[in-house]
């Protein structure tokens, strides 16, 4: 039976909520520490599994080692003293206990467990490449440890406590949902599942997973859309004899290129700008047109997606088909043009998020 509910995240900006300036510098301080550990535990869980999962190919040991990796206390000539999922644990425990919770570093393996036994076949063909984290990886932790969910008292904002350290977010002009899901949470109507924490240049943020409930529609599961994705038209929609549009080329593309010449002019004239601040100063406007692009681009995609789940729901399609759409991201890959012109990929994810909210399957060809 499927699922009525599904996880959503959301990012939001974290300040630690404490006016002595030792205490913060000291809380950031420990919070980079945790990420440092947990750069270092991420890569020793997925080695240590890649070596458990393939020993038994390790041809050269000699025989007396045994090749099944499993508990000795549940399997005959098992040679671990526990099982596999806790053997990295026991690992991370030795090398790090007392120096990050170990809340941390439990929802750290757990989820890393998660992603190897879905990728361990891939790995085996030699289709994909075993994980490498790097020193920007997000804090996992659970929910339970986020407590005292409160208003502050401006009422703007929310404050907490997360492993002792006190936080408050700073929603600024929220024009999404970030706050009434804040305050849903804090009123018991949604659930805070297993979040993480992100360092970015500085600042903290937590990205929260939120369970929702799906939205509820009267979909006929005889109905069939067929939407095909392409750079003349954003979205191309069909369903029965309904043909319909979303978007053009000359208002995305047009739009996006134009954005384009407008930074390489500014790129040129970068040299003759006025100092003071070294490169970042003269960067600057720069850096402001390729942030006024991603923007455009982002906005663009989530109105398109958007339209197309409101065209489903409309006419009452339970089912969603992306017609060739694996091809023409084969295609964008050789194509430069295509390729930085054209979010092909961003835009699928954005239509399977809203459609699985929407309770649309999506079927991609």
């Amino acid at each position: 039976m499927e699922s009525a509910t599904m996880i959503v995240t959301r990012k939001i900006q974290l300040l630690i909520d404490s006016d002595d300036k030792e205490f913060i510098k000291q809380a950031r301080d420990q919070i980079y520490n945790w990420q440092w550990i947990c750069f270092r535990s991420a890569n020793m869980i997925m080695s240590h599994h890649f070596v458990q999962e393939h020993v038994k190919d390790f041809f050269y040991l000699t025989d007396g080692v045994k090749l099944k990796i499993a508990d000795e206390k549940k399997k005959e000539n098992g040679m671990l003293k526990s099982s596999r999922q806790n053997t990295t644990y026991k690992l991370l425990s030795n090398h790090f206990k007392g120096q990050v919770p170990t809340n941390i570093l439990s929802n750290l393996n757990n989820t890393l467990i998660t992603n190897f036994n879905k990728e361990k076949d891939a790995y085996w063909k030699g289709e994909k490449t075993l994980r490498n984290y790097k020193r920007n990886i997000p804090l996992p932790f659970g929910a339970e440890v986020l407590c005292r969910l409160s208003r502050t008292a401006d009422n703007k904002d929310f404050s907490f406590k997360l492993f002792q350290i006190p936080f408050r977010t700073y929603l600024g002009r929220d024009r999404s949902d970030k706050k009434k899901m804040m305050e849903r949470i804090r009123c018991g109507e949604l659930k805070l599942r297993s979040s993480h924490i992100q360092l970015d240049k500085g600042k903290v943020f937590l990205l929260a997973s939120i369970e929702i409930e799906k939205e509820r529609h009267i979909l006929d599961p005889a109905v069939i859309a067929e939407a095909s994705l392409s750079i003349e038209h954003p979205i191309s929609v069909k369903i029965g004899s309904l043909e319909h549009s979303i978007g053009s080329k000359e208002e995305f593309l047009h739009r996006r290129l134009a954005i384009q010449a407008a930074a390489l002019r500014v790129k040129k004239a970068v040299q003759y700008n006025r100092g003071g601040h070294g490169r970042k100063r003269k960067m600057k406007s720069l850096e402001d047109y390729k942030h006024l692009e991603k923007r455009y681009v982002e906005q663009k995609l989530h109105l398109y997606s958007r339209m197309l789940i409101d065209f489903c729901v409309k006419h009452s399609a339970a089912t969603l088909l992306l017609i060739n759409q694996q091809e023409k991201e084969e295609i964008a890959k050789d194509d430069q043009f295509l390729l930085k012109n054209w979010s092909y990929y961003s835009l699928r994810e954005k239509i399977n998020y809203k459609a699985e909210k929407a309770g649309i399957q999506l079927i991609i060809e």
